[in-house]
């Protein structure tokens, strides 16, 4: 390896007064740099001053009013990454309390942090989502008093406008125990019984009209999500099934998501006609929203009551609605030797006929078979909508060497799409599928029906 390349040894060989020198001349006129230089020396002098030093830029980084904007945002979240991993990585192997402590006045920040902060990426948000998750190994090694834990938990659930401690019910559940999670539940089941306190901008003349309106208080809907949401993080922790599945309400239980989920909770405890009858309630008139997880529930509930031929049945209904290649291949499987070969002929024919084309062609191509894909693009070349870039390129790029026309045809429909409707944006990419298209024109002899390469360019040509 050569003496040049970027290495740790390589490094080394040049000796600690030169990497020093080094390291001051590339700190200079970056403050990250030299902060994070800083906290190493802090390190270096124990693990106690090291942590005084991270608490103060925690408490700076509180009181800092000054707006992060997009361009100094990478910046802050280096700044927020070495703060946690000072904490993690150096303080919590020697000081499981302190980096405890700490860890949690940094998660504290996030609500000073995100006021004043530019943060349409997520970028800082997934630091603090990422920050929370020490809590798991770092917990268990802290001495903790466990009623206090739960009233730091209870008050951080209570305060938490950005979600950021959404995770920490499980994270901290075997610090909390059987006893600390008993706590949090009293301070979950007072809240819940406890009236919507009305804000100072309640006017009684408006509360008059909302009540006479009879408008639900949309405050009420969401206390009601946030109890139901703590009651089941310590019912999914303590395995506790019944009272997880309690919480949810009549209209929640008609939802097909809710009911699968239900019902895959029920089939655990081997009560299959219970999770059929969850199932059953689900409103099938709710749109197609949680239909997956609904189909899934039912075909597994359906096998556990022995019920193969329905299960059979509800999958070639889920292939046949959706033109699904997962539910097919499962038919397929569970069909007798030489079976399952006249099945997949008929649902070949069925989805080369199938309403919409591009589900159509995209189940050819998972299939995969791309001769039917070809044959789909070719016969049916004129229902091809080019906006779905993404299905559309990638059908092309995979029939190109065995199916050239097919992949014209599906380049020019992008092209066709960004030129109709005038989608500047995506005229590098129909420079790039012309190109293509050129490319493509020497493997086809015969282009059919279809236009040439030379025609379709003057049509082109003519439209603008």
């Amino acid at each position: 390896m050569s003496k040049k390349t970027l290495n740790k040894a390589n490094l080394a060989d040049l000796g600690s007064d030169r990497l020093a020198d080094l390291l001051l001349e590339v700190s200079t006129g970056s403050a990250d740099i030299k902060r994070r230089l800083r906290l190493e020396l802090s390190h270096n002098l124990g693990v106690s001053e090291l942590a005084h030093d991270v608490r103060k830029r925690l408490a700076a980084l509180r009181k800092s009013k000054t707006y992060v904007s997009w361009r100094r945002r990478k910046s802050l979240v280096t700044d927020l990454t070495t703060q946690v991993s000072m904490i993690v990585d150096k303080i919590a192997p020697d000081d499981a309390d302190v980096a405890f402590d700490l860890l949690w006045q940094f998660l504290e920040l996030a609500p000073f942090i995100h006021v004043r902060s530019d943060d349409r990426r997520g970028d800082i948000h997934d630091v603090f989502d990422g920050a929370i998750q020490h809590f798991e190994d770092i917990a268990p090694r802290a001495q903790l008093d466990v009623q206090t834990l739960a009233d730091r938990v209870w008050t951080a659930l209570c305060d938490d406008d950005h979600g950021v401690w959404d995770d920490i019910i499980g994270l901290l559940a075997p610090t909390l125990g059987d006893g600390g999670l008993a706590c949090l539940k009293v301070h979950i089941n007072g809240f819940a019984r406890a009236p919507v306190a009305r804000t100072d901008t309640d006017h009684e003349a408006i509360q008059f009209l909302r009540d006479l309106r009879g408008a639900r208080d949309y405050r009420v809907d969401l206390k009601a999500r946030f109890v139901k949401k703590c009651l089941q993080d310590i019912a999914a922790v303590t395995g506790d099934k019944s009272s997880y599945i309690a919480q949810f309400t009549p209209d929640d239980l008609r939802r097909k998501s809710v009911a699968a989920e239900v019902a895959m909770l029920i089939l655990e405890e081997n009560a299959s006609h219970e999770a059929l009858a969850a199932l059953n309630k689900a409103d099938d008139g709710g749109g197609t929203q949680g239909q997956g997880a609904w189909d899934d529930a039912m075909i597994a509930t359906l096998i556990r009551l022995d019920r193969a031929d329905d299960a059979q049945a509800h999958r070639w209904k889920c292939f046949e609605r959706e033109v699904s290649a997962r539910h097919l291949r499962a038919y397929l499987k569970a069909l007798p030797d030489f079976d399952d070969v006249e099945a997949e002929e008929r649902a070949i024919a069925y989805t080369l006929t199938y309403p919409d084309v591009l589900p159509a062609l995209g189940f050819f191509l998972d299939w995969p078979d791309l001769l039917a894909a070809s044959q789909v693009v070719i016969s049916r070349s004129d229902e091809i909508d080019g906006e779905d870039y993404e299905l559309i390129n990638y059908a092309a790029d995979l029939l190109r060497e065995r199916y050239p026309l097919a992949a014209v045809l599906l380049l020019r429909s992008m092209i066709d799409f960004a030129v109709i409707n005038r989608r500047s944006a995506r005229n590098k990419y129909v420079v790039n599928h012309l190109q293509d298209c050129e490319r493509l024109d020497f493997d086809i002899d015969d282009y059919g029906v279809f236009p040439t390469h030379e025609r379709y360019r003057e049509t082109l040509r003519n439209r603008s």
